[in-house]
């Protein structure tokens, strides 16, 4: 069977040139921009663990309290100026910062997310830290001040209940 090649069939195989085209250099320019987005969110993750190291034995720890001129915290209230410190809002409360942001599974875990345990009432959110990398992340508690803790040490094993990505 011979196609005859009408103008309006030449324009039309034209038209799906251009449509394949652009949408190759839309791909090319999301893949680009998901990229960069990648970039920046990695960067920033290591500005959120470097300023939350940078307080490791300079802290302590209050329950309900937001001090920063003194440096007393309790430990949602860490995890909100180490984030303000690098230009991010969010708000004060454990229970509050795990709405904010978007779920992260535990085996997708990066740098400077946030992390949720239950210290108190078993599945009850009421504990917060950062996530620092390799299975560790860095919080402050009643205990230790902020300090840094790994996922499968015996007290942190059965506690963990979510992730939050905020950036």
């Amino acid at each position: 069977m011979m196609i005859r090649k009408t103008p309006l069939y030449k324009w039309s195989v034209a038209l799906s040139v251009a449509v394949a085209l652009l949408t190759g250099m839309s791909a090319g320019a999301d893949s680009a921009a998901a990229a960069s987005t990648y970039t920046q969110s990695a960067r920033t993750g290591a500005q959120i663990v470097s300023t939350a190291k940078s307080y490791l034995g300079k802290v302590t720890y209050r329950y309900g309290v937001r001090n920063p001129g003194r440096l007393q915290f309790d430990c949602s209230a860490y995890t909100q100026y180490v984030f303000k410190r690098v230009g991010i809002t969010i708000p004060w409360g454990s229970r509050a910062q795990a709405k904010a942001g978007v779920f992260v599974p535990k085996s997708r875990l990066q740098p400077g997310d946030l992390v949720f345990f239950s210290v108190g009432t078993p599945g009850r959110i009421d504990h917060v830290g950062i996530y620092v990398g390799g299975g560790q992340f860095i919080s402050n508690s009643p205990s230790k001040g902020v300090s840094i803790s790994k996922f499968t040490d015996s007290y942190w094993k059965t506690r963990y209940i979510t992730a939050r990505r905020v950036r």
